[in-house]
């Protein structure tokens, strides 16, 4: 049996992440089994339970802010750890944020016995484009303020991870300034499927 793919989403919020991992899941859904993680679903899902860190989440999202690294990585490992199975490719987005994240994400693959199948995809699209896109969705944290922050926040914490992954030689760079449809056609083609 091949070894199924593992396929990590990078890109500032709004570079259409979400939907390139809906898209791409669709058509590995043909090849192989996949196991969906979404850091920022997770943390939406945790903010609607009444526990500390939910209320520490819904806290915080409200503000426009980033949830701790720590938590972001101990959610999605946690869930891995319980529920993939060995014939399932992982599709994650919104993870690893920063080099210690990066660090944590490849030794996790390593020890799960998937790094070789690893690809990291990166959804490049302009800031003045991401700002636009937030103002239009018009979600509660898409505020002018809070995006200048996430942007901000990319730039010094999630364009090291890129650099790092392009290092490992891994990284796949696609152009998320096209159609949605132009941008899965480029992904499926730098991915060999």
């Amino acid at each position: 049996m091949n070894k199924p793919l593992n396929i990590i989403f990078l890109g500032l919020s709004g570079s259409g992440k979400g939907t390139q991992v809906g898209l791409l899941k669709q058509k590995l859904l043909t090849r192989q089994k996949v196991y969906e993680s979404s850091t920022g679903e997770m943390f939406r899902k945790l903010k609607e339970t009444d526990s500390d860190a939910g209320k520490g989440v819904a806290l915080i999202l409200k503000q426009g802010g980033l949830c701790p690294k720590s938590v972001a990585l101990s959610l999605w490992i946690n869930k891995m750890l319980w529920d993939l199975k060995e014939d399932e490719g992982v599709m994650m987005e919104g993870s690893p944020r920063s080099l210690w994240e990066a660090q944590g994400t490849d030794e996790f693959f390593q020890f799960m016995q998937r790094s070789e199948h690893l690809h990291v995809v990166h959804l490049r699209v302009s800031s003045e484009e991401i700002t636009r896109r937030l103002l239009a969705r018009a979600r509660e944290d898409d505020t002018e303020e809070a995006i200048k922050a996430r942007i901000a926040y990319f730039t010094n914490d999630v364009v090291p991870v890129i650099e790092h992954y392009q290092e490992q030689g891994c990284l796949i760079e696609i152009n998320g300034e096209q159609s949605a449809e132009k941008v899965h056609e480029d992904i499926v083609k730098a991915l060999g499927i």
